[in-house]
């Protein structure tokens, strides 16, 4: 990207006049000195982002995490960078490195047959030198044989540039599967290797406009979960988040996909699914699940605690649309905890019996 296309770039990020941009920096500073944010400009642009109000996403996401955490992780702050601020530059910069494989694998088709084509043409040289027995001028095998040599260079000179075709090959090849390693990590939680939020979303949003043959949605959050952190520690906690994960994954069939939708609490979809009592069993079986996992100290068989968790489900109606299904899912979720937790609940709200 040449400097006048970033600066455009940029222009269209932030198109706010001086007196705008000094009135939304009037609110990000103050913002990040309350959360000890550190002044860089990664963070700058975050925060001048969440003032400006147009990434509703980004907002939910910095809110849970200056209150999920008592520093700021850089981590987050990269992802998030990468996710709501240059997404568009990295979607142009992937078309081009898949234009520049393209074309380094047109030039080395191009060069094979190149090279074919001589190796051809000096192996028939070679036949007709054969053939001249006698020859008809003193001076035509010595010309033939001079041609021979000539393709003989040009052959040896192609097939170098070949083999450095194929090394860029082998080494764009290593690059693309580290791009696409890379980007399969950006869709995913880096604790419990489940969708992340904000790809669950588009996934989510994607599904709910293809849910002719019926869609439902089951969340669910771990109970008491703040009280097992304080109690047992993160790192234990961070062990119940990926067997919790796991429970998920080996529960998925069909087009079914889980996400880690805020801390404790995650997300179910449920394609093809005929109705909300199908849904239902599905999130009893889960529930079922989790409160079979026993939390182990590490390294002793010593049964720590019990996990259990509360459900909300819904399926979509005539008319839905991803906020309103991620509504009544999280007010049928709402009702499970206040009613005991460890149950299901659907949305309108009806109790799911015990398996």
């Amino acid at each position: 990207m040449s400097q006048s296309d970033t600066r455009a770039t940029v222009l269209a990020l932030y198109p706010e006049d001086s007196r705008e941009a000094a009135a939304l920096l009037k609110q990000a500073v103050p913002l990040m000195v309350r959360h000890n944010i550190p002044p860089n400009p990664v963070h700058y642009a975050l925060w001048y982002t969440y003032s400006k109000g147009q990434e509703p996403e980004l907002n939910r996401h910095l809110d849970r995490v200056v209150n999920d955490f008592d520093a700021f992780p850089p981590e987050s702050a990269a992802k998030l960078f990468r996710e709501y601020i240059i997404r568009d530059e990295l979607a142009d910069a992937r078309s081009g490195q898949q234009e520049a494989i393209n074309l380094v694998d047109d030039m080395e088709r191009d060069v094979s047959r190149s090279v074919k084509g001589n190796q051809n043409f000096q192996a028939s040289l070679g036949q007709y030198l054969q053939m001249l027995e006698e020859p008809a001028s003193e001076r035509l095998p010595s010309i033939l044989i001079q041609l021979q040599q000539s393709t003989r260079l040009m052959q040896g000179q192609q097939e170098h540039f070949l083999a450095q075709l194929q090394s860029a090959q082998l080494e764009i090849k290593s690059l693309r599967d580290k791009l696409e390693r890379a980007q399969l990590a950006a869709t995913l939680d880096g604790l419990t290797e489940l969708l992340n939020r904000s790809t669950f979303n588009r996934k989510f949003e994607q599904a709910m406009n293809d849910a002719a043959s019926g869609l439902a949605l089951v969340m669910l959050d771990i109970d008491h979960f703040k009280q097992f952190n304080d109690q047992y520690g993160h790192p234990l906690g961070d062990r119940v988040l990926q067997h919790v994960a796991r429970v998920l994954r080996e529960s998925l069939s069909g087009e079914a996909f889980a996400a880690r939708y805020g801390g404790e609490e995650f997300c179910v979809v449920l394609k093809d699914c005929p109705d909300l009592a199908a849904a239902g069993a599905f999130a009893e079986r889960l529930r079922l699940k989790i409160q079979s996992l026993r939390v182990k100290a590490r390294g002793t068989d010593t049964v720590l605690d019990t996990i259990t968790a509360s459900f909300g489900v819904a399926h979509a109606q005539p008319g839905d649309t991803p906020e309103s299904l991620l509504t009544r899912a999280d007010d049928a979720l709402y009702q499970a905890k206040r009613n005991g937790r460890n149950q299901v609940r659907q949305q309108p709200d009806v109790p799911v019996a015990a398996g």
